[in-house]
């Protein structure tokens, strides 16, 4: 399994520090933790402004529970799984000819357990360790310029346009002879782009994003199974009731994903929806906390969990 990853805008500051700093609540974004299929991260201000040479680092845990893998397209059934993963991740703000840029990079650490189904035998899974580790860079190409903290402080968002694209490298914990790890053994790619537009208190924000993924040349005892692109779209609605404490309602849909083994398709193709919920507030000028959660509400294949986390981030420089 792992915990779900990428840059989330979850700044929060106290009510007493100057403008700029009240402002940075709203838009900076924060790494946290990783869902157990890519595709089913749900992600609140993945685009934010946030002014340049800020830094971040985040501890985040996560647990999930229910029929689920590290990889979806694992053919498990009546899975019983239960991870608990711990996120270590950094984060830094930076100038890309004159547009704002984010680069991130977490890594988790997970327990799993739990019963299931391959090939029609039940099977026991106990295991502990790294996950696959992952990269991102961001980048705000409309209506999020890069700023100073100073000149942050007078600008007034309205509609942002933004990209991203993300790796995964395969460097978490894999047995070639167990259906379900807490790494893929491949790497994945995926770009994504996305629009948020502000109303007042209100941002509504939609993102799409299609992930490649590589062979996985040694699966089950050296079989090679690969997956098709699988498409991913989220949107979400976002209130802040100012001095950084903001409410997100969050959902996503992904589909595709098809895999095959040894050149034989499988009947996996991945329509599946979450629904979920994220809350942030500030503990002090430096010091914010998240907490999320979301669910499964539809699945075509058996991929479908509950998911509880929660996030605290330290944040340092660009004047703060």
């Amino acid at each position: 399994m792992r915990v779900r990853t990428g840059i989330v805008a979850a700044i929060a500051s106290s009510a007493g520090l100057p403008r700029a700093r009240r402002r940075i609540a709203l838009a900076v974004g924060l790494v946290t933790g990783a869902s157990a299929a890519s595709a089913q991260d749900i992600e609140p201000r993945a685009f934010a402004n946030t002014p340049v040479g800020v830094n971040f680092v985040i501890g985040g845990y996560a647990f999930t529970r229910g029929s689920l893998s590290s990889d979806p397209a694992v053919p498990l059934t009546d899975a019983q799984l239960q991870t608990s993963s711990l996120v270590l991740a950094y984060a830094h703000s930076f100038e890309i000819l004159g547009m704002s840029a984010k680069l991130d990079a977490a890594a988790p650490f997970s327990w799993l357990s739990g019963t299931g189904n391959f090939a029609g035998q039940p099977v026991e899974r106990t295991v502990s360790g790294l996950g696959d580790a992952r990269f991102r860079l961001s980048v705000n190409f409309l209506g999020a310029p890069a700023l100073t903290l100073e000149e942050f402080a007078t600008w007034q968002q309205d509609l942002i346009l933004g990209a991203s694209v993300q790796v995964s490298v395969p460097v978490g914990q894999y047995d070639p002879t167990r259906a379900v790890n807490l790494g893929t053994n491949r790497w994945f790619l995926r770009p994504e782009i996305g629009a948020s537009q502000r109303f007042g208190p209100l941002t509504l924000e939609a993102t799409a994003a299609i992930t490649f993924f590589s062979d996985n040349s040694d699966f089950l005892r050296g079989q090679r199974r690969s997956q098709e692109p699988l498409h991913s779209f989220q949107g979400h609605a976002i209130y802040s009731f100012g001095q950084g404490i903001w409410v997100s309602v969050d959902a996503t849909y992904f589909t595709g994903g098809r895999t095959s083994i040894d050149g034989e398709a499988n009947d996996d193709l991945l329509r599946n929806w979450r629904l979920g919920a994220t809350f942030s507030f500030p503990l002090s000028a430096h010091y914010s906390v998240r907490l999320y959660g979301s669910r499964g509400v539809s699945a075509r294949t058996g991929n479908n969990f509950d998911l509880l986390g929660a996030a605290l981030q330290y944040r340092w420089g660009g004047g703060l």
